[in-house]
């Protein structure tokens, strides 16, 4: 790449450098300017809003993982774990929207710490935020490609009785790894009605799967389904319930997405908000409606024992049919690969705003974008798809904070500003 061909801000540009402006008589922030550097905002209402669904996918994080929830507390815990989750995200949401409308930032939370927390810390707890979110979207990607591997070997192994390797199911992921780079480098800026159609794909999934589980499976009585609470972890049944809530966490993994690509959406102030609620809202209805459909084809909580990918098995059960159980797990499977497409933009954005920002080693090639693939950040991209590589090949939690100290100590810690905003009474 080279500066004639890629947007490279200068010194001076890099960061948000949001200039404000507050009247004395209401209080209102109003955001006049976002950033010097600007990016092509071709994501529409709609497209936000069905991206920030796209990523969490409430009933497909559900289905990926309800064998926890019915493990640690039976029904209860599955069905009743979804107000909970949805109480404590639905917080998170709000407060997000509400910093959202006034600062529509790529940064997201790294940047409302920097402008919130006291002058004292502002950099060093802006930065870990930033260092936090950064990890936790590289994780959140390598585990969309793992479920995603697990769930091809799972129809391998049960058509061909063949039982996929580690290492296999390692290049598997690698495989989806490249694809959705691959697809974001040259694809998604001329598709971005991809977004629009997973979101269909996946609403109509759930819709189908449930009622066609309902109409043909043998169901459990109501009394069985609303009322039956069976830890079996050994643990005592406050913690029990509490466990099973990990089931729920994922129907709202990634609830930020829409936050991190403020900065190529339209009127964001006003469409980001709206993505984060209603990611919320429909996330709570249809993972809600989901896991009571499942609950009531349940056979038995002890036939998922030990199995990778129980929801096939309970498809499959519920449907009274291989083939649609199948069927079923294929388009979990397309449902999936755009997850990944969808979490490998996001995270790309958030390395993209932290190097413009300074707070990455080689922050000026991190920065750039690249007009001919449509301003996106290319090196960012590249950087995210290495770094779910590593989260296979490593001690991954290790080496982050490693790599988080030593980046703080030897660069940051010097060259780190976090946003500057600039408010005028």
């Amino acid at each position: 790449m080279d500066q004639q061909e890629d947007k490279l801000p200068e010194k001076s540009e890099l960061g948000p450098a949001l200039e404000s402006a507050t009247t004395e008589s209401t209080g209102q922030v109003e955001l006049i300017q976002l950033d010097p550097q600007a990016v092509r905002r071709d994501i529409g209402p709609f497209q936000i809003i069905a991206l920030g669904f796209n990523i969490p996918n409430s009933w497909a994080g559900v289905a990926t993982a309800f064998s926890t929830a019915l493990t640690a507390g039976g029904p209860v815990s599955l069905i009743y774990g979804n107000f909970v989750i949805t109480a404590m995200y639905g917080s998170a949401a709000v407060t997000l929207a509400e910093l959202a409308s006034v600062y529509p930032t790529a940064g997201g939370q790294y940047h409302f710490t920097s402008i919130m927390a006291p002058k004292r810390f502002n950099r060093s707890m802006s930065y870990v935020c930033g260092m936090i979110a950064t990890v936790s979207w590289v994780i959140c990607s390598a585990s969309v490609a793992s479920i995603t591997s697990l769930c091809i070997a799972a129809i391998a192994e049960f058509y061909n009785g063949y039982k996929a390797n580690s290492w296999q199911l390692f290049l598997i992921s690698q495989a989806l790894n490249v694809f959705a780079l691959w697809y974001n480098l040259f694809l998604l800026k001329r598709t971005q009605w991809i977004h629009d159609a997973a979101f269909i794909l996946t609403l109509s999934a759930f819709l189908t799967i449930s009622i066609i589980c309902l109409a043909r499976g043998d169901k459990q009585p109501s009394s069985w389904v609303w009322t039956n609470f069976e830890p079996s972890s050994g643990w005592t049944p406050v913690v029990s319930f509490f466990t099973g809530l990990g089931t729920h966490a994922y129907m709202f993994g990634g609830l930020d997405a829409a936050l991190h690509l403020a900065e190529e959406t339209l009127d964001a102030s006003k469409t980001v908000p709206k993505a984060l609620m209603s990611t919320i809202g429909i996330g709570f209805v249809s993972g809600f409606i989901f896991s009571v459909a499942m609950t009531y084809c349940i056979p038995s909580l002890d036939i998922f024992a030990n199995d990778p990918v129980p929801i096939y098995k309970l498809w499959r059960i519920a449907s009274k049919s291989n083939t649609a159980g199948t069927v079923f797990l294929v388009v979990g499977i397309f449902i999936f690969t755009f997850i990944l497409v969808a979490t490998q933009q996001t995270t790309s954005r958030l390395l993209w705003a932290l190097a413009r920002d300074r707070g990455l080693v080689f922050s000026s090639h991190f920065a750039r974008l690249s007009p001919k693939l449509g301003d996106i950040p290319v090196a960012a991209l590249i950087l995210d798809a290495g770094l779910i590589f590593l989260y296979y090949a490593v001690a991954v939690l290790a080496v982050i904070v490693i790599v988080m100290v030593v980046n703080w100590i030897v660069f940051a810690r010097k060259h780190y500003q976090g946003p500057r905003i600039g408010i005028a009474l």
